[in-house]
Order: structure tokens, then sequence, then C-alpha cells
């Protein structure tokens, strides 16, 4: 792992690809689900939540779509320093990246409102509320960019949409994001083609498990929005009243499909359960049960949120790939012979079984303690012919909660939760150049060396291989300076220069030149090289303050002067930036 001052994004980028995150599926829908509301006269009346703009109330009840709005947001962050998943990124999010970056390049009113959207999103990160892609939902397309419906109607994550659309707006103007979204918008179509027959797998084998028809047509929607500018390696959903809307981010064809699936579970599935949520409260008990488990706090405090998540792990662990291929009897078999086909086929079965009720025993464990109960009524209900819609009632009602109370009472649980597939972001493993910057931040200044060359030799003279060329003699640069080499610094630096457009790379090689001629006692010169990084500047707070110390006085260590003897010879300039710059990990 880096550490926290050459990834000051991490944090920013956890927050942000928690991206329609659902925040409290339980309460939201206790509030806006009608079917609960209807189950006690003493609820309070409250106001439903709009749908987003891209949820059509004439539309298909299950969509695949791309949304402008969402491209912006996203588009926007990338500008910002979002990078988590880049390097595993379809290759459009580069490409507009640099498209960006060029416009950026060209003006200096494109870069002071970059600034200000990116202002905007370091205060929000600071003042501890959480700002993501939900808010992009509630946008309608450019050139108006304004929210679809008013405040009161939008739900509390999205609200701080309405301070950032002015900022928006005139970024979006700026950079002309609009005709890069118009260049990019065939590339969003081939990726929706691409995953259309996968999705549509998906849809149909869960509805075959259930036994339940293609489309209820009941008013709700499930809309699975399409945005490679954002990490790969998160499925993020939110549910908005009786909309379900999950935002991924496709590579050559494949996304989180089992992640995308848990949610079309929930959306198959709340409605059912929520419709008989007074029975199900008769399973208040075993929430007494559950206070030790690593739950969030809506499993732990409602029954109907609890019941829901353990009947979804229950159906995932019965049609689950548990790796074992299934048995196939030969053809042609002798009859005399079936007994040990069939022997065989049992072994397998009992392979598999093994394997799915180790997943049930660990979704117990991580607290979900109705699971066992639901698999093993899910078993009875695949002998069935009637679908799920029929015997849900008489799962919930003939279900026995003093012997579940007594099941869940025997449990040891987990001390850590797995997480939420809808919050979910997987860490990725380190590797080339994002590994390089891990090891010089440790402070193996040999290693980071070594991969940076490596680069630089296996690499031919390509446009990609160009920004890791870059990137690599950035790094090769900082680690002159630490091992005390400034010649072979400055040469790095100025390679970094001449091959890179990232924003971040460019403002950062002049803050280092300038550094090392104020050690130079250069101080004009070193003035001049500060002043292009703030006109480089790449819209974050560190690099501007870093240039604008650098203006105002001369970068000083301890036991260095510019008052000495001009005779004297120059220090070596051993430690100015031992630390490397606040967030350059990658180029952007």
């Amino acid at each position: 792992m880096t550490s926290c001052k050459t990834r000051s994004f991490a944090v920013l980028s956890a927050a942000v690809l928690c991206l329609l995150a659902l925040a409290a599926v339980g309460r939201a829908q206790s509030s806006s689900n009608p079917a609960k509301g209807q189950s006690s006269s003493s609820q309070p009346t409250v106001v439903q939540e709009k749908a987003p703009s891209l949820v059509d109330p004439a539309g298909p009840t299950i969509s695949l779509v791309s949304s402008e709005p969402v491209f912006i947001m996203a588009s926007a962050l990338n500008a910002c320093g979002y990078d988590e998943g880049l390097e595993e990124s379809a290759p459009v999010r580069k490409r507009v990246r640099d498209e960006i970056n060029q416009a950026l390049a060209r003006s200096e009113e494109a870069r002071s409102r970059r600034d200000a959207v990116c202002l905007f999103i370091a205060q929000h990160r600071m003042t501890g509320s959480q700002h993501d892609i939900s808010q992009a939902l509630y946008l309608t397309p450019p050139p108006e960019l304004e929210t679809s419906v008013e405040l009161p109607e939008m739900p509390p994550d999205s609200t701080q949409v309405v301070e950032i659309v002015p900022l928006l707006r005139s970024f979006v103007e700026a950079v002309d994001l609009h005709g890069i979204w118009l260049a990019v918008h065939r590339t969003y179509d081939d990726e929706a083609d691409r995953l259309h027959d996968p999705m549509t797998k998906m849809i149909v084998s869960t509805n075959t498990y259930l036994k339940l028809p293609a489309s209820t047509y009941d008013g709700r929607r499930f809309v699975v929005v399409i945005e490679p500018m954002l990490s790969p390696h998160a499925v993020n959903a939110r549910i908005y009243g009786t909309d379900y809307v999950v935002v991924v981010s496709p590579v050559d064809g494949q996304i989180r499909m089992d992640d995308v699936r848990h949610t079309y579970l929930h959306y198959v599935i709340e409605p059912l359960l929520y419709a008989r949520a007074n029975a199900v409260d008769r399973m208040q008990p075993i929430l007494k049960e559950v206070r030790e488990a690593p739950l969030e706090f809506r499993y732990r405090s409602d029954s109907v949120p609890l019941t829901i998540e353990s009947l979804i792990k229950a159906i995932e662990a019965r049609t689950m790939d548990t790796g074992i291929p299934e048995y196939k009897m030969p053809a042609g078999v002798d009859r005399s012979n079936m007994a040990k086909y069939e022997y065989e086929r049992q072994a397998v079965q009992k392979k598999m079984d093994t394997v799915r009720w180790a997943t049930v025993r660990h979704d117990m464990t991580q607290g979900f303690v109705l699971t066992q109960y639901f698999y093993e009524q899910l078993i009875q209900f695949e002998k069935d012919p009637a679908g799920l819609r029929d015997t849900i009632g008489e799962m919930v009602y003939s279900m026995d909660v003093d012997q579940q109370v007594h099941r869940a009472r025997q449990l040891e649980f987990d001390k850590e939760a797995d997480g939420d597939v809808l919050t979910r972001s997987h860490p990725r493993k380190l590797s080339g150049l994002d590994l390089a910057e891990a090891r010089l931040a440790a402070g193996d200044i040999a290693t980071a060396s070594g991969m940076a060359r490596q680069v630089l030799t296996v690499h031919a003279d390509t446009l990609e291989s160009m920004a890791d060329s870059a990137r690599a003699n950035f790094i090769l640069a900082r680690a002159a300076i630490l091992t005390g080499h400034p010649d072979q610094a400055i040469e790095g630096f100025q390679k970094t220069l001449a091959t890179t457009k990232a924003p971040r790379l460019l403002a950062w090689s002049h803050i280092y030149l300038g550094r090392m001629l104020d050690l130079d006692c250069k101080r004009d010169e070193a003035q001049s090289e500060y002043k292009l990084a703030l006109k480089t500047r790449d819209g974050q707070q560190d690099t501007r303050l870093a240039a604008e110390r650098g203006v105002k006085a001369a970068y000083a260590v301890k036991g260095h002067s510019c008052e000495e003897d001009a005779d004297d010879e120059t220090p070596e300039p051993a430690k100015p930036g031992v630390s490397s710059p606040k967030g350059v990990q990658k180029p952007q």
C-alpha cells in the first residue's frame, strides 16, 4: 500500500465510488414503499421521492442506458484527481481525460472553472458529507444542466447537486464537455450492445429460477447505467422509491454481473416482502440475537431488511457457480450400469452442496441469520411448480420464529463484515508504475528506480508508452533527488515536461525544478518555474499552495543559505522534496 501522503485521493476515491450507495435500504423503503406504508394506519405521511431524470415512466421496465449528466459528473471527478481503477478502465476513459487536459492547457478560463469544481469537491469531502454520482441522476442534459425535480422531492443524498450545478455548467462550457460526449457516445452505445446479451441472460435465468413472469408492469423500473469514466472495480446502486438504478463501468463487455444480479434480486423480492411487513415483523425478537453481528444498522434495527437480505443470500447460494462442473451422463450407457452413474452423479452433487452450505454458513456468521431457513425452503421450492410470488407468503408465515432465534443464539459471529455489494469498492493489487510509486513512498528507492527503468526499457515509442515513460522519468527524477544526484533529477524532470500532457506531472515537475533552482541560488529562474506550475496547475490545493509558496519565498533546507560566499560549492540538493507531492501517483 502507498502512504497517505502519496495517495491523497484514496479517501476521495472511496467516497465518490460509493456511487448511488444504498445508504439506508430498510429506512428508505419503510418510508417510501407503499406496501409497507399501508401496513399500519399510524404510519406518518411522507413525501415520495421523485424518480431520477433518466428514468422514463413510459420506458421499458428494465433498461440498459448511458447518461450524459452521469458522464459529466464522472468526468469532472476525473479532472479533479479521481483515478481509481484507471489502468483497468476501458480506453475511452483515458481518451476523455486527455481531451479535457488539452482543453485545460489551452485556456486559463477553463482551468479556473475546473478549479472551482475541484474546490467544491474538496470542501465537500472536508465537511464529511458524501458526494457521489447519485446527484447527477437528477440533472437534465446540457446545455440546460438543471435539476429535474424540485429540491424537496429529491432524496437527501442528492440535494447537494443544487450547489454544484452552476460550477458544472461553467466547466462543461469551458472544456466543451458536451462535444466530447458526442464524440464518445458511440463508444458507450457499443458497450451497451456488448452487455445486452449477458444482461438478458442474467435477467432471464433469475426469473426462470424464481418462476416469475418476464415483466410485471407495476410502474417500477430497473435501470443499469453504463459509465466507463468510473472504476470498473465497483458496481454502485441506489433505490429511489420504486426505481432501482445501478451504475457500472464495463471493460471489454464485462461487468460485475453477480453484483448487478444482487441488486436485481432486491428489485424483484423487496415488494413481495414489504407487502407482508406485518408478518415479517413477527421476527423482531431475532434482532436481539444479531446485536453483536457485524451488520449495518438497518439490518440490526429492522427485521424486514434483514429478512430480505437473508432470502437473497439464500437464492445466491442455491444458484451460485460452485466451480465444480455438473455431472453429465455418458451417452449410450448400458442400463445395467445405471447404478454406477447415478452414484457418480450424486457424488458430484454432494460436492456442490458442500460448497453451497459453506456459503450459507458464512452468511449466517456474518449476521444474516435467516439464510439457512430460506435455503432449506428453496430446496422444496425448486420441486414445486408454483413461483416465488405464490409461495413467499407461506415461507414467511410458516416460519418458526422461536426456532430461528435459538439457531441464531448458537452462532459465533464474524468480527468484520464482508461489505455490502451495493457499496463495495474492491482494492486492486498494485503493479507496474503504481507499485514503483508505492516503493518510492516507502523509501525503497532502488526497487522503485529499477521498476521505472524497466518501463523505459521495454516500452515502444507509442502514445500510450509516452505517458508511462513520462511518469517513469518523474519517478526517477524524484529518486535522484533522494540519492543526491541533482543533474540526473533535472534531466528527469525535463524529460517529463517534454513527454507528458498530464497537468499534475507538469505542475510538480516545475515545482521540483523551482526548488532545485532555489537551492542553487537562482531565485529569478526558480520563480519562473513556480509561475509555470501555477499556470499549468492541476486543480488541486496542494499543487497551488506549493507553487504559491515558491513564488513568495525561496525554498530552503536546514544548513543551507544563499548568503554564503559565491565561491562556495553549490550545496548538494539532497532534500528538496524528500516527500512526494501530495497526491502524485499517476499521470492524469
